[in-house]
């Protein structure tokens, strides 16, 4: 399936999967690669530089196909190195970094300058032509529905995706509520050049994570997210679970909560441990509105030409209403 996207990452179909912290490590990277697609290391899940060193060393064990790694940089009171974590990208041949905050665009010059090929997300228009005025290969759009951090605007990727391909002239990259063939054919349509998944990619074989934390995310609906940090300003979808909605419940008390009061609940800590040992209401499970499309739990190859085929086949039939 040839895209401007598959011909830029050098990948067999058009599908991405995107970085996801505590989940984006070599088993599911490499799977993905070795499906056709692009699989992504999650450079922050790494607790150090030269970790991330041995995680890129794992991943080419097990594939010898291209993959990424993910870099979210986003202002922080006490930061990682970050650095020290592009130079460990650099040092070991990375063809691909995604990239994710307005902080990160900085390192732009230096990946660049080492022939490293960037796809920046980004959750409005306007960001996205700021960034591929700084010269990056591709933007990856984040829909409302995306799990993670759609921004404060709340517009749904089918708008944002028709908006972002009409102005920018780098390749699209469709995120957000994608999770089979159909979402892919309507993303294509759109006009995107590829799609990013992150939530379906979680429900799979080869995910790091606890069977029962795969069981969560296939009994759940499309109503079963929540948006929590919305009084902070830094919206954030997530599983609904006791956590999060408790979260929720603190933000709507009369005259609201800081973070501090929250900290216990959403710490990164904790949600690592329940992803690991396998409680769904034992801290934040980040997923997208997309969890009420999932229904299996495929291996990683047999999810990509399921959704290729599913793809080509909603193509066929949408086109026979053109003639």
């Amino acid at each position: 399936m040839k895209t401007r996207i598959t011909e830029l990452l050098n990948i067999a179909y058009p599908i991405i999967q995107g970085g996801m912290q505590w989940v984006g490590r070599a088993e599911l990277a490499s799977a993905v690669s070795n499906a056709g697609g692009l699989g992504v290391l999650t450079g922050l899940t790494q607790p150090t530089p030269e970790a991330l060193h041995r995680e890129i060393g794992r991943c080419r064990e097990m594939t010898d196909r291209p993959f990424g790694v993910n870099m979210t940089i986003f202002p922080t009171i006490a930061p990682p190195p970050y650095e020290e974590y592009i130079d460990a990208i650099i040092a070991n041949g990375v063809g691909v970094v995604e990239t994710a905050g307005n902080k990160a665009l900085e390192y732009l010059p230096k990946l660049k300058d080492a022939g490293i090929k960037v796809i920046h997300k980004c959750v409005a228009v306007r960001h996205a032509l700021t960034a591929e005025r700084l010269g990056v290969d591709a933007i990856s759009i984040d829909g409302f529905e995306c799990a993670g951090h759609p921004g404060e605007e709340d517009i749904p990727g089918l708008v944002l995706i028709p908006l972002a391909a009409s102005q920018l002239s780098v390749p699209v990259i469709a995120s957000g509520g994608i999770a089979d063939g159909r979402g892919m054919a309507a993303a294509l349509a759109l006009g995107a050049h590829g799609v990013n998944m992150g939530t379906r990619f979680c429900a799979t074989q080869e995910a790091p994570i606890h069977e029962n934390i795969k069981q969560r995310l296939l009994a759940a609906s499309e109503r079963d997210t929540n948006l929590i940090f919305r009084s902070l300003k830094n919206t954030a979808r997530v599983l609904k679970n006791a956590v999060s909605d408790e979260v929720v419940a603190a933000e709507r008390r009369p005259g609201g909560c800081g973070f501090e009061d929250i900290r216990h609940l959403v710490a990164g800590a904790r949600g690592r441990t329940a992803l690991q040992e396998g409680d769904p209401d034992g801290g934040i499970v980040t997923a997208g509105m997309v969890v009420g499309l999932i229904r299996d739990l495929p291996s990683c190859a047999e999810l990509l030409e399921r959704m290729v085929a599913e793809c080509r086949e909603s193509l066929l039939t949408a086109s026979a209403f053109a003639r």
